[in-house]
């Protein structure tokens, strides 16, 4: 795999060759990675897989034209004729008075931060197997569980270089290691799957694979013989690994190029208040090993800790240079590669109750572990997605459920919504239990 000083190198010579085929100017990405997975299932070994790749995006402009291509070539010659092949097409593309590199004055200068996003660690296929067998054998040894999807493991290194024709050039590298597994548990015909994973940048952080497949089987035991539910409004409390999905849905309707083209559900709300008192969204691409962390934006603009959020109000729009230009503002710092733009480690704060307390005075409701489908309107914030979980009863979680569809409008979602105090930091995207009232649940 290619060092950092090799990927930046490489990078140059793209640049180099965008500006001899007569880009105005370019920018170029190279993204070389190295990964080994291995599955087991049934106690047995099922896959071991290892790949190594680069991926070369290049970008190049001719006055307001522009034009994208990629390759997975890095021989001098293949850039010469990349870049040739990308200026004919940006000659015959149609203006875009948006178009060009982000702001010179801008741009990173100097050393990019260190975030130690990588260990530097290694994890052999056979270190990898024993993992993916204990996490299995933990799963399968839960009572009740009647079979196995399989467990896996896997590590990986990715080195990340960035360079643009008007003087920025840098480069990154991470590491990333994973475990999980997935199990069935009841008879034939009524079996219900759950699973649990775990993902992080240095492998010492890493989950017991024990506990992960135990959890995973606990899940899915857990869910056997789920209830039929009648259909009405009641309240919904979302489990941590499915609140961080309302939060996604929230970092899309603020995106820059939905408020440029007025796509979003959210375009008239900046400046208003979105959540309720107390409570953030913020974005923290310098979190030590953060599974999102990065020391720069695919621009080469610096990045900062940013309150997309704060106090319930909402304080920014998601910006790369091109919709910072339709929308007369300036970039944030979260362009992504290849286009369009991305958010970084973020997480939803402010809630100070426990999760019993937001379910104790629920007489009937859904608490919702999993989530179907993608049902949502970026357009209007409509929200229908299917769904399982369990009751609650009287303020108490019993029955599982399963195939049911919950509804609502996600501007009255957010509004209404109440966090708890039991934040943890997982997922590149991280809420606490979330509840909120007045969902339309579609059952039985």
């Amino acid at each position: 795999m290619l060092s950092k000083d090799e990927a930046l190198s490489r990078a140059n010579a793209a640049i180099a060759a965008a500006r001899s085929a007569g880009a105005d100017a370019a920018d170029v990405a190279i993204v070389a990675d190295r990964s080994t997975d291995v599955s087991v299932r049934l106690g047995e070994l099922e896959d071991v897989s290892s790949s190594e790749g680069v991926d070369v995006a290049l970008r190049v402009f001719c006055g307001q034209r522009s034009a994208s291509i990629s390759s997975s070539e890095l021989a001098p010659a293949s850039f010469a004729a990349l870049a040739e092949r990308a200026v004919a097409m940006a000659r015959e593309a149609p203006e875009d008075p948006w178009a060009g590199l982000a702001p010179a004055d801008r741009l990173l200068h100097g050393a990019p931060p260190e975030l130690d996003l990588d260990d530097r660690g290694s994890a052999s296929p056979e270190q990898l197997r024993d993992r993916a067998a204990v996490a299995e054998n933990a799963a399968r040894a839960v009572a009740g569980v009647t079979n196995s999807e399989g467990g896996s493991a896997s590590a990986s290194a990715t080195v990340v270089a960035l360079a643009t024709s008007h003087g920025f050039a840098a480069a990154y590298r991470t590491s990333g290691y994973s475990v999980s597994a997935s199990v069935l548990a009841g008879e034939e015909g009524r079996m219900q799957r759950d699973s649990a994973y775990h993902s992080v940048r240095h492998q010492a952080m890493l989950d017991d694979a024990g506990t992960i497949g135990r959890q995973a089987g606990e899940r899915a035991v857990a869910k056997r013989d789920p209830v039929k539910v009648a259909s009405g409004a009641m309240p919904i409390v979302f489990d941590p690994r499915v609140a961080n999905s309302l939060v996604a849905h929230l970092l899309g309707a603020v995106a820059g190029p939905g408020i440029a083209r007025k796509t979003s559900f959210l375009r008239e709300h900046l400046g208003h208040r979105i959540l309720p008192p107390g409570v953030a969204v913020l974005d923290d691409p310098h979190r030590p090993h953060g599974l999102r962390s990065r020391p720069f934006d695919g621009e080469g603009l610096p990045v900062s800790p940013t309150a997309i959020v704060e106090d319930g109000v909402l304080k920014t729009w998601l910006l790369d240079s091109a919709s910072a230009r339709q929308l007369g503002l300036e970039p944030t710092g979260h362009a992504a590669r290849g286009g369009g733009v991305s958010a970084s480690n973020v997480h939803l704060a402010g809630g100070h109750v426990p999760p019993g307390t937001l379910i104790e005075d629920i007489a009937t409701g859904i608490y919702v572990t999993g989530l179907i489908g993608s049902g949502v309107n970026g357009t209007t914030g409509d929200y229908s997605r299917g769904a399982t979980g369990f009751l609650i009863e009287n303020g108490a979680i019993t029955r599982p459920v399963a195939e049911i569809t919950v509804a609502g409008n996600l501007i009255e979602m957010f509004a209404g919504m109440t966090p708890a105090n039991d934040l943890e930091f997982r997922y590149g995207i991280n809420a606490p239990t979330l509840r909120i009232d007045g969902m339309t649940v579609a059952g039985d």
